[in-house]
């Protein structure tokens, strides 16, 4: 299917997408804060600056979007047919750089739990995710 939208169009969509205070991190923020856990934000001196991380739990939440990250579901295994090259490698690039930037913190002793869009949609399976990993110990 071609795109409905204008190159120009298109490229403002694009711009409009930021990295940081997403929708899909506010509402696990939100679950999180909810749930009685108290977290810092993109911490800079971290491999990547992770969105949530739990300092006295040594324990790191990232939060991904589908498309960007390549994630299972349609979503992330949608291509763009348009400049398919450039996503491919940009896409291919984001994937390659969180398994680097994941590794990175597992060495430096942090556990880490990626909760990915699709998932923030149901807010039971994020409380549920976020309770297990941050009560665990160790």
């Amino acid at each position: 299917m071609p795109d409905t939208l204008t190159p120009a169009q298109r490229r403002k969509c694009m711009a409009a997408i930021r990295g940081k205070d997403t929708r899909p991190e506010l509402t696990v923020r939100s679950i999180a804060h909810r749930l009685g856990f108290r977290f810092r934000l993109h911490v800079a001196s971290l491999p990547g600056k992770p969105d949530l991380v739990f300092p006295g739990r040594r324990k790191i939440v990232l939060v991904n979007g589908c498309f960007f990250h390549r994630h299972t579901c349609a979503r992330g295994r949608s291509t763009p047919r348009s400049n398919a090259a450039f996503w491919r490698r940009k896409r291919d690039g984001n994937k390659e750089r969180d398994r680097r930037i994941r590794r990175a913190l597992r060495r430096l002793g942090w556990k880490v739990l990626t909760i990915w869009e699709c998932h923030t949609r149901d807010a039971r399976r994020i409380e549920d995710a976020l309770t297990g990993f941050l009560s665990a110990g160790g």
